[in-house]
């Protein structure tokens, strides 16, 4: 992501100048009109989403099967080749610590050579450094002894084996993807103009419709590199609020809610390598506990996915997808040429609901642009662009006939290993995220 440029130019986005691609609103509304929700759907009245960053599927949840669960059935592969010995493999193996020596290659040009055309083989060879000559740590996966409340939540409630990242590249244009249903033709992180991008995003679509909306966050809001959200500054809030808004029974029909992106290993909440992972469990635990608690919770859904894969390994060779628009990737000199045809690295995801189906697996392809399809879906919204319109609205997670979780589960304390906590502060002393 280039590390040591990943958020600090967050804080000086909005001071940039003015320049701006025009939105594609044509294709996005071509492909249909506001389609009404059905009876049913019409229950669920705020949906809350929290997106973290940078794991793979597979190293957070490749060993949901030991606990019955039926998530990633398709047979792993043998590992990557050893940089150091092709003859060698490098199997996929229990991390032993929670943070890493060094940040994964989770790039355009990098995720590609790490999908190797779906032979999902390139991950080790991609993350050659010198505290790790065999880019092995790509092949590390935590279990429920590392992550138990992400484990309890994804077996109490429903889970996608194949949810993918929207793009194979970095956290911007995966964010926009989440946002607007496209990157626009981005491909990197690039920092938008002054007032922000004017792609269109599901945030003008919620106030042009009179539903109600906020952007919570931890630090600092990477929404607000869209220009609609900064037209509605009083609906972008400090986390503070979303906690008095939930126990308040006060939350609004949709809530992004943002981590922190910088800090120590203690602080940053968002889970990109090399941060710890317990801290950010921690951080959505915290924002899980406030929903359930909430007087909301019996009409509410909690969405949690990840960005991108961030390098980590994953098995699953990702499938084709509907290009969004008529922009093509801007490509740069050595930039991997291809189009946004092609989902990226599978990433975890887990819908918590009264609604949701206990103990669920959703096998159906789905990307961050669902998360949209089943906003629009509920609030009768037009969809953005061409994906999000051929995208799952994942409705296979709910049943709204018979809502058995209505009283909240009880679920493991999301507690941060003093140890490995020092393992943290020892490998990475610094400021990270910057």
């Amino acid at each position: 992501m280039g590390e040591l440029k990943r958020f600090a130019g967050v804080f000086v986005a909005v001071a940039l100048a003015s320049v701006v691609l025009a939105a594609d609103v044509a294709a996005a509304d071509a492909h249909g009109t506001s389609r009404r929700p059905a009876p049913r759907l019409r229950d669920l009245q705020h949906i809350v989403v929290l997106m973290q960053e940078n794991r793979s599927y597979d190293s957070y949840f490749g060993a949901l099967q030991r606990g019955g669960q039926s998530a990633g059935k398709a047979k792993r592969t043998m590992g990557n080749p050893s940089p150091a010995d092709p003859s060698q493999r490098i199997a996929p193996f229990h991390a032993s610590a929670n943070c890493e020596v060094a940040d994964l290659n989770h790039e355009w040009t990098g995720t590609h050579a790490e999908i190797d055309s779906g032979r999902m083989d390139g991950f080790t060879g991609q993350n050659v450094v010198p505290a790790d000559p065999t880019g092995g740590r790509a092949m590390g996966y935590y279990d429920a002894t590392d992550l138990p409340f992400y484990y309890r939540l994804a077996r109490t409630f429903g889970v996608g084996d194949r949810y993918f990242s929207s793009v194979p590249g970095p956290t911007y244009p995966n964010r926009f993807y989440e946002m607007a249903g496209t990157s626009f033709g981005h491909i990197e992180n690039d920092l938008p103009p002054a007032g922000g991008w004017t792609q269109p995003t599901i945030f003008g679509r919620l106030s042009q419709a009179g539903i109600s909306w906020k952007v919570y966050y931890a630090q600092v809001p990477t929404a607000l590199f869209f220009a609609d959200v900064r037209a509605h500054m009083d609906q972008v809030q400090p986390i503070a609020q979303y906690y008095a808004d939930a126990a308040a029974g006060a939350l609004p029909q949709v809530a992004f809610v943002e981590p922190a992106y910088i800090g120590t290993v203690t602080e940053e909440s968002d889970e990109h390598p090399p941060a710890n992972p317990q801290v950010g469990q921690q951080f959505t635990a915290k924002v899980v506990q406030a929903l359930m608690q909430s007087p909301d919770w019996r009409s509410s859904a909690f969405i949690l996915t990840y960005d991108e894969h961030g390098g980590y390994y994953d098995h699953v060779a990702p499938p084709k997808a509907p290009v969004p628009d008529a922009v093509p990737p801007t490509l740069g000199p050595g930039d991997v040429p291809a189009a946004f045809d092609h989902y990226g690295v599978r990433v975890p995801f887990v819908v918590a609901s009264p609604f949701s189906k206990p103990h669920f697996v959703s096998h159906r392809v789905s990307d961050h642009t669902s998360i949209l399809a089943l906003i629009e879906r509920r609030f009768g919204l037009a969809p953005l662009t061409r994906r999000d319109a051929k995208a799952d609205p994942l409705l296979a997670y709910f049943d709204f006939a018979h809502p058995s979780l209505r009283k909240p589960p009880k679920l493991p304390t999301a507690n941060i290993d003093p140890a490995k906590a020092a393992q943290c502060a020892a490998v990475q002393p610094g400021l990270l995220g910057l």
